[in-house]
């Protein structure tokens, strides 16, 4: 029996609390971190990721740390946005703690396997001091299911701010780059989904006044142009209400008004966004033709009036 009087116990965060440059972030949830494991609050070298519970250690560290980006590889560059490749296998010490700090931030995220079989891409905000972690995604190096996120994280302190919709962006342009449709691994946090949902659907509005005029859609060349797996392609479809039954066929009836209002929208918000000629990369073993099923060259065809 509970007595009226009893208090349910909030479990413990560790830490509660991280210092991450000039930012103090609260944390969600509970990861162990080696060497400080029951610290209710860590500090970090917001570059090479070292951290501490103690103020002066890390200002020690600051003075003689030369690390000003991420390691790996800088692919990316446009205005004050960077994004670098890091190879899991490669700087296995530095992508481990970026998972652990994920994983202070992110309920799905998991620490069950290693680094090494990831690689990760990391967004930066850079200024004459350096390149300032913002977020990442993982990405398995190779991955039959055609993921192109295992995990992807913004840190509290970016969040709202339009970079997770960047981070999806440029998988999506690796994909296209690979010939290979992508999709990201799931369950998806409640946060991810709303942002996966809005991306797709921008990109079917933009797709569809891109391609005004048409009477038909072919899945394959939607695959083609936005790297969108064919599931991903239809699902959004749905929840735009595009898609009747017409004669036992699945039809597409457009509300341009719909579509016209997002292209409305996106002139007048002027978000930034990521600019295929300025990325300086190329997949290790790039197929030569698309890989999609041969169901998805079907045509959808497109009701002019309903």
């Amino acid at each position: 029996m509970i007595s009226k009087y009893s208090t349910i116990q909030t479990p413990v965060r560790c830490p509660s609390v991280i210092k991450f440059g000039k930012f103090e972030v609260e944390t969600c949830y509970s990861c162990p971190f080696p060497q400080e494991e029951n610290s209710s609050r860590l500090i970090f070298c917001e570059f090479c990721l070292k951290y501490t519970k103690c103020q002066s250690i890390l200002e020690r560290h600051m003075r003689h740390c030369y690390w000003r980006t991420p390691p790996g590889t800088e692919i990316y560059q446009s205005g004050d946005l960077s994004v670098f490749e890091v190879d899991g296998k490669v700087d296995k010490t530095y992508c481990q703690t970026l998972c652990r700090m994920g994983k202070l931030f992110l309920q799905l995220k998991t620490l069950d396997y290693g680094v090494e079989p990831f690689l990760f891409y990391i967004v930066t905000k850079n200024d004459g001091f350096g390149c300032h972690l913002v977020g990442y995604f993982s990405k398995l190096k190779q991955n039959e299911e055609h993921f192109n996120v295992a995990c992807i994280v913004i840190m509290p302190q970016y969040r709202r701010q339009g970079y997770g919709r960047i981070l999806i962006e440029f998988s999506y342009l690796l994909s296209k780059i690979e010939k290979q449709p992508g999709t990201p691994e799931t369950p998806l946090s409640d946060l991810g989904k709303i942002t996966y949902d809005a991306y797709w659907k921008g990109v079917i509005l933009e797709y569809l006044d891109k391609h005004k005029g048409i009477d038909t859609i072919c899945i394959n060349d939607v695959i083609s142009e936005t790297g969108l797996m064919k599931q991903d392609i239809i699902y959004t479809f749905h929840t735009l209400n595009m898609v009747v039954e017409v004669y036992n066929e699945t039809t597409i009836y457009i509300d341009w008004n719909v579509v016209d209002s997002h292209i409305k929208k996106k002139i007048e918000l002027n978000k930034v966004h990521i600019d295929p000629d300025r990325l300086r990369w190329s997949p290790p073993n790039k197929p030569s033709n698309l890989q999609c099923s041969p169901a998805d060259g079907q045509y959808i065809n497109i009701l002019k009036n309903l």
